[in-house]
């Protein structure tokens, strides 16, 4: 792919964003877990470059127990303080007090037989909204449907959540579709699709 027009967005000469790029961002994601990860990510965001997380992504999956929500809802004061101590990770006290209440609100659903990624699915009907940007600035920061998510979410007791991080988050699952139509990739992650 290294030849190829990619979309804007993933420098050429950044390896670790052109990788995100061409491995990850788009492809659709299926596992409750997973997905959740990737919205505490996208959260731990706000007011930053995606470029940080990126860069910080393993430190913070060492330091937040792999992103199991079981082992993240039962962090208590002393676990808190030992987190925001990690120079490897996003020391927001506020983020993290945030992913502890979603590992909980992730946990409640769970209880009600609610499963995450069938309900975050639903709000695009199971698949894939495709969209045919030629640059991806043409792409907009929410959607009516990242709106409704977001509220959704906000209403299981989600923080972190607004439309725009939602919609970020879905288009890095794959719920969106947003890559450049000049990229390989937005043809290639359609046929990852269930």
């Amino acid at each position: 792919m290294a030849d190829q027009i990619h979309c804007g967005w993933a420098p050429a000469d950044d390896a670790l964003y052109r990788n995100y790029h061409d491995t990850e961002w788009g492809v659709p994601e299926y596992d409750s877990r997973a997905l959740w990860e990737k919205l505490q990510l996208d959260g731990m965001q706000a007011g930053l470059s995606w470029i940080t997380i990126l860069r910080k992504r393993e430190t913070m999956r060492e330091e937040f127990d792999g992103f199991d929500p079981e082992k993240i809802a039962v962090w208590d004061e002393q676990r808190i303080e030992k987190a925001l101590q990690n120079p490897g990770i996003i020391r927001s006290p506020k983020k993290i007090e945030a992913c502890i209440g979603n590992a909980r609100a992730y946990l409640e659903m769970q209880d009600r037989g609610e499963d995450f990624s069938d309900w975050c699915w639903d709000f695009v009907d199971g698949k894939p909204i495709v969209h045919h940007f030629d640059n991806y600035r043409d792409s907009p920061t929410k959607t009516d449907i990242s709106e409704d998510c977001s509220k959704a979410l906000k209403k299981q007791g989600y923080k972190f959540v607004g439309p725009t991080i939602v919609y970020a988050w879905m288009q890095a699952c794959g719920l969106y579709n947003d890559h450049e139509v000049g990229c390989p990739r937005h043809t290639e992650v359609q046929e990852l699709t269930r």
